[in-house]
């Protein structure tokens, strides 16, 4: 249920969407031959679920109370919005598939819907002889697909050069390719979500870090004092670079970083097998590889 707050923000969109008529004209002005209205009604049905989830996770979030009755509804919100996740996420698939050729897709992937799709999803989105391809709401769905261009899984990784916390040169070719597994993260000392996360990187890396196993720390940070008293406080003790150049790191261009928190994690050869592990995602990944 990781994307699921991202699905109920974009409710009002979707649902206004879903207002909008029963048969979308394509670009050239011919009516497409499947009917939106099912569609439409389809969406709206799965975005009110998801409203009325919402509702329940704020009541559960003001109860204090520590019972079992608690954490069976905890449970059963976690199970159901994964359900919901996987409705939604494969709806818009749907849309997209069944109407390549019209402008109708474009007004369901605005806003943030394109965090919810990995790699391949975006390039199929991203379709450049889509009929909605040139809609104004597919600008985030281009600028994530540009940036994983550089970091999806199967690319060889490419080497930064930057400096240690003691000003000393390093580079990632320092520790990748070297028969470890690799988790390069992507992170700064002003990023709340960074932060949010990094106890469950500090535990995955207690675990793992004598089981061939490494994680090397890339700030976005652009104040040194800042950046070198948050890696103290978070109890970050693998290795850390940065140039110190805020969002102009070269980091950025090199792996296509536009949103932190962000990571990469490599083989033992340095190929990228995985990306953007947070959470459960990041512990259960690692179990996986790391034997």
């Amino acid at each position: 249920m990781k994307r699921i707050v991202i699905i109920a923000g974009l409710a009002v969109q979707i649902l206004t969407a879903c207002g909008q008529g029963t048969n979308t004209p394509t670009a050239d002005g011919e009516v497409v031959a499947h009917d939106t209205a099912w569609y439409n009604n389809r969406m709206g049905q799965v975005v009110g679920e998801i409203n009325n989830l919402m509702k329940e996770i704020q009541v559960v979030a003001n109860d204090t109370t520590n019972s079992p009755e608690r954490d069976a509804r905890i449970t059963s919100i976690n199970q159901r919005g994964d359900s919901l996740e996987a409705q939604y996420k494969s709806l818009l698939l749907e849309i997209v598939h069944n109407f390549k050729d019209s402008k109708y897709p474009a007004q369901f992937l605005g806003g943030d819907a394109a965090y919810l799709f990995d790699y391949d999803e975006l390039k199929e989105i991203c379709d450049s002889k889509s009929g909605y391809y040139n809609e104004p709401q597919l600008k985030t769905a281009k600028r994530l697909l540009a940036g994983l261009e550089n970091r999806h899984p199967g690319l060889q990784y490419k080497d930064l050069s930057m400096n240690d916390m003691n000003g000393k040169a390093v580079k990632l070719s320092d520790y990748v390719g070297k028969g470890k597994y690799v988790l390069v993260d992507f992170w700064a000392s002003w990023c709340g979500p960074c932060r949010q996360e990094m106890p469950n990187v500090v535990s995955a890396y207690e675990k793992y870090k004598n089981k061939n196993f490494e994680i090397v720390g890339v700030s976005f940070d652009s104040d040194k004092a800042s950046w070198t008293a948050a890696v103290k406080q978070i109890g970050m003790t693998w290795p850390q670079m940065s140039d110190l150049k805020g969002w102009h790191s070269a980091a950025a261009s090199v792996y296509g970083i536009n949103s932190i928190p962000a990571n990469i994690l490599l083989d033992p050869q340095g190929k990228i097998i995985a990306i953007d592990l947070r959470g459960e995602q990041l512990q259960s990944e690692l179990a996986k590889v790391i034997k």
